[in-house]
């Protein structure tokens, strides 16, 4: 039975490392609070895009103790206590439980719009069109709501989803059954699904009732779902944090994808899986060569943060905003400058930016992480 007086409530997913967007990434410091793409970072960005549709004392995010300071400071106007914070990283699954358990505790139930800090949306209405359809749908009790991002080209990077038939029609907008949810595949597999124009990609963006999603793990993932419950008891109380920390570290480190929406749509009988199409101009902005990419008028532009001057030079990403570039005879580089690192390497290599962020760790170089 759907209740059309329960809260609706944005939940974002603040905790990622942007690994891929070092040396201006940092532990303390990740891609969602950068301005990466615009003026605001995109953790602003984001709330901004959301705040039309839900005030801000219904939003909330989950991040990790090392990030959790700078979140407080981006959503002014967000109550510290919404503001959940990971002892350890357990991955997608245990955050939106995490959130859950929260939204519970406050409202009895309420609706969760689960959400990534740190997308590129292009057309903001659209966007909020299809979220305001998706939270609709989801106040059927036992549905998971997807949106789908149609492809624009073959893409191993990214999970997709396949679409059936069409099953509901909220606020006007088509809604379909997803029938699979598949994780990054190999090209020649992802041609294929481009080629049906059966398939979105899955841009992480979720829709249910705080009480489906608890029902969901509980069947798929029980162990976590009972460590979680127990937690509850101890919301808002001295012993919170204690017991927070002592239980987190045990939890299965597993993906949302993999731990519920694949096999609720695999399971007769299990919650209803639907997908929305979301032509909305969305980027998962995940390398320097992606930041290019959004910000390049033609192709061959130069894109500079601050002054610069070109000879015989193109298609280079150059982020040095305190001081002057001279670039000759250099195509399709990435230059990012920080106070105590240089990245140098070509736009074809930017999505192995993490490696660097890999040999550092091994090598302890924490004063760079």
């Amino acid at each position: 039975m759907r209740d059309s007086k329960l809260p609706e409530c944005v939940v974002l997913l603040a905790g990622g490392r942007g690994t891929r967007f070092w040396p201006r990434s940092r532990m303390r410091t990740p891609k969602q609070l950068l301005n990466v793409a615009g003026r605001e970072t995109m953790l602003r960005e984001t709330v901004a895009r959301l705040k039309p549709l839900v005030p801000l004392r219904n939003f909330w995010a989950v991040t990790n103790i090392e990030q959790a300071s700078a979140v407080r400071r981006e959503m002014r106007g967000v109550a510290a206590s919404q503001i959940l914070a990971e002892p350890v990283g357990r991955n997608t699954a245990a955050a939106i439980g995490l959130a859950a358990i929260h939204l519970e505790h406050a409202h009895g139930d309420a609706l969760m719009a689960v959400l990534p800090s740190d997308s590129y949306i292009a057309d903001a209405a659209r966007y909020r069109k299809l979220v305001r359809a998706a939270v609709e749908l989801a106040r059927e009790p036992g549905q998971l709501v997807v949106l789908g991002i149609p492809p624009t080209r073959p893409e191993t990077g990214y999970g997709y989803i396949e679409r059936g038939r069409i099953t509901a029609r909220p606020h006007g907008i088509e809604a379909f059954e997803a029938t699979r949810f598949t994780e990054k595949p190999r090209m020649a597999i992802a041609k294929k699904y481009v080629a049906s124009r059966r398939y979105f990609w899955n841009a992480g963006m979720f829709f249910w009732r705080a009480s489906t999603y608890l029902e969901a793990l509980k069947r798929f993932l029980p162990a976590t779902h009972d460590a979680l419950i127990e937690l509850r008891r101890f919301i808002g109380t001295a012993q919170y944090f204690s017991r927070l920390r002592r239980m987190y570290a045990r939890l299965e480190s597993i993906s949302v994808d993999y731990a519920v929406m694949e096999p609720a749509t695999r399971v007769s009988g299990a919650a209803r899986v639907s997908v929305i199409p979301a032509k909305v101009g969305w980027s998962d902005i995940g390398s320097w060569a992606a930041v290019y990419e959004l910000l390049a008028a033609k192709a061959g532009a130069n894109i500079s943060a601050g002054p610069f001057h070109a000879l015989d030079a193109t298609g280079n990403y150059l982020w040095s905003p305190g001081k002057f570039v001279a670039a000759i005879g250099v195509h399709d580089l990435v230059l990012v400058e920080t106070e105590d690192a240089v990245l140098l390497c070509s736009r074809e290599k930017a999505q192995e930016v993490g490696n660097i962020v890999k040999w550092l760790e091994k090598n302890r170089r924490k004063e760079l992480l």
